[in-house]
């Protein structure tokens, strides 16, 4: 799950990490008019004449976009707003569609007087969480891994003694701070570093992180993905979900506790279990084919459960052919079938479903979908799936 830049830094700012103060407008009637008493409000409290406007969506590159304006007047302020709200910003991480402005959080500006990069992210290879700064902040931190690589300083910390003053000291001086800013450098990390452990964060990006004319560290952008499987311990993250800003078919899959992830080929896949799911999307790339979408409907899904899923592939104009695999251990091959004939003839199945199933009442569940009457392509193991459903996708 993803959350905005501003929801990120009111999650920071609970593990006293500095972020600068702002305000949310969202879209609605005389936008121009409430992101000016923002911006006015924000003025009486911090005493500051600059703000930045901010377009609020799930991607970074908002800014080469044209989706942050720095104003220095009041009347800056109206005319950003009214510009970028509604607007749709495509940059590298939304894709060609891009995705439009719902939100704008207008900020107090900021001294700048050097930008830096810091995440915290999980490496599996040595499993320890590791803390990577560099001083290229404000770029793609891929595009710095590319092209230089020795400006990414990490430091591995065993999650088992956590954080220490030394991982802190090493990062600083490689930032290049002095003795006073290594010492609040020192403070701002441990609260990114408990912040995304107590959060259950996969990833926490501050990008940039500044250091102001003042000599104070601050975060100017956060960005943050949690574990999933974490939030039931997080009713207030969960809160701040954005469903406008996610795929309308990941929202439906996740009412049905379905596990699903678009993609961009026309071969639509419903599997159980996430190992067979991606063996499946792998065989039919080997043959030829594109996946459509990662769907892993579990272990022990129900008739019902298994025409939702259908229903979501089908969603997905591109899906040209369909492939059922499933193998029947805890979930029985003739209740798959009957979902699976059910779906198809309550949804009016128009593609190519190619159906391969194996294990418990597996017998069954063949006879079930040959007598359904539906044009049904059955198949023999994995292989003979695959080569079924690409042929179907291609029309042959």
């Amino acid at each position: 799950m993803n959350i905005h830049e501003y929801q990120a830094k009111s999650i920071l700012k609970r593990f006293n990490v500095r972020v600068p103060e702002g305000r949310l407008v969202e879209e609605g009637a005389d936008v121009e008019v409430r992101a000016e008493k923002a911006a006015q409000d924000l003025a009486k409290e911090r005493g500051n004449g600059v703000w930045v406007v901010k377009a609020q969506i799930h991607a970074g590159g908002r800014g080469k976009a044209g989706g942050v304006k720095v104003c220095k007047d009041l009347t800056s302020v109206k005319t950003a707003a009214k510009e970028i709200m509604g607007k749709t910003l495509v940059t590298p991480q939304t894709g060609p569609e891009g995705k439009v402005v719902h939100k704008l959080w207008i900020e107090e500006g900021s001294d700048i007087a050097k930008e830096f990069y810091l995440g915290v992210v999980i490496d599996r290879a040595v499993s320890q969480v590791v803390m990577m700064a560099s001083t290229e902040g404000g770029m793609e931190i891929e595009e710095v891994a590319a092209t230089h690589p020795e400006k990414i300083i990490k430091v591995a910390i065993d999650p088992t003694t956590g954080y220490m003053p030394h991982h802190g000291r090493k990062l600083a001086k490689a930032l290049g701070l002095t003795t006073e800013q290594t010492k609040e450098a020192v403070a701002f990390f441990s609260g990114v570093y408990k912040c995304f452990v107590d959060m259950d964060c996969s990833l926490v990006e501050i990008n940039p992180m500044i250091l102001t004319k003042q000599g104070h560290l601050t975060a100017l952008d956060g960005k943050f993905n949690f574990d999933d499987n974490a939030l039931f311990r997080h009713a207030d993250v969960v809160a701040m979900r954005d469903l406008q800003e996610e795929n309308a078919q990941d929202v439906e899959a996740s009412k049905y506790e379905l596990a699903y992830i678009a993609l961009e080929g026309n071969i639509g896949c419903l599997v159980n279990g996430a190992g067979l799911a991606m063996a499946t999307m792998d065989i039919i790339k080997l043959h030829g084919g594109e996946p459509a979408n990662f769907l892993d409907v579990g272990g022990g899904a129900t008739k019902e459960k298994v025409a939702h899923a259908f229903r979501i592939i089908l969603k997905d104009p591109a899906v040209k052919a369909i492939l059922v695999n499933i193998f029947g251990g805890i979930m029985k091959c003739d209740v798959i079938a009957e979902g699976v004939i059910a779906a198809a003839r309550e949804l009016g199945l128009k593609v190519p479903l190619v159906v391969r199933l194996e294990g418990t009442n597996v017998e069954k569940g063949k006879e079930l979908l040959a007598t359904s009457g539906l044009k049904i392509i059955p198949a023999d193991g994995l292989t003979d799936a695959a080569k079924k459903v690409v042929a179907a996708a291609k029309g042959a």
